[in-house]
């Protein structure tokens, strides 16, 4: 027998009210297409496992949102994409696939979990060099200790550096920040050093 949250019973209920029969709809549909499904909340919206992750909605202030956690496998690629799941944007009940088209796709998610059928995702893409600026690299070449803590860095530590530097709108305020992150590296500190336990 699958499981119900009183958190999703909750979210529903505070949803605004075009979004309610739209939610509700797909809830029992979900449980219709399988009985032993459990419901989860994760990433602050309702979720429905089986076998793993199988699908989730969301409302929203004007749309809902339904979609499958190995979508690409699921629903065919023709349908919009304009918002979170496969289904693009739903504001009422006539937006959702027919109900049999909906347990359709719900059982193929069913047996793509059962039979441990896992999504092929993307390589992430490789980072470019970092590329620092040159009043770092002037700051740097004058302080050994700092230039050696810098060098020590891992990339995205030293991008913390690059990225708060670079991002200063006045020049005071470029040579201000520049000037404290000598001094921290110096002193062997990340730059969100102040917030590390």
């Amino acid at each position: 027998m699958g499981t119900r949250d009183a958190r999703i019973d909750a979210y529903i209920a505070k949803s605004a009210p075009f979004a309610k029969p739209i939610l509700s709809q797909l809830r029992e549909t979900v449980h219709e297409a399988c009985p032993a499904m459990e419901e989860a909340w994760k990433w602050s919206h309702p979720h429905f496992l089986y076998h793993g992750m199988l699908c989730g909605m969301a409302a929203f202030k004007r749309h809902c949102t339904f979609g499958f956690w190995k979508g690409a496998l699921v629903v065919p690629a023709d349908h919009a994409e304009e918002a979170m799941g496969q289904f693009g944007r739903i504001t009422r009940l006539s937006d959702l696939p027919p109900r049999q088209v909906l347990l359709r796709y719900l059982k193929k998610a069913m047996q793509l979990n059962e039979a441990g059928v896992k999504l092929k995702r993307a390589a992430p893409k490789p980072k470019g060099a970092v590329v620092v600026p040159p009043e770092l690299k002037r700051g740097l070449r004058r302080n050994a200790r700092a230039r050696t803590t810098f060098e020590e860095f891992s990339p995205s530590h030293q991008g913390e550096y690059i990225e708060w530097i670079s991002e200063a709108k006045s020049d005071a305020t470029r040579q201000r920040r520049l000037d404290s992150a000598i001094k921290w590296m110096e002193e062997g500190k990340s730059r969100n050093w102040k917030y590390l336990k």
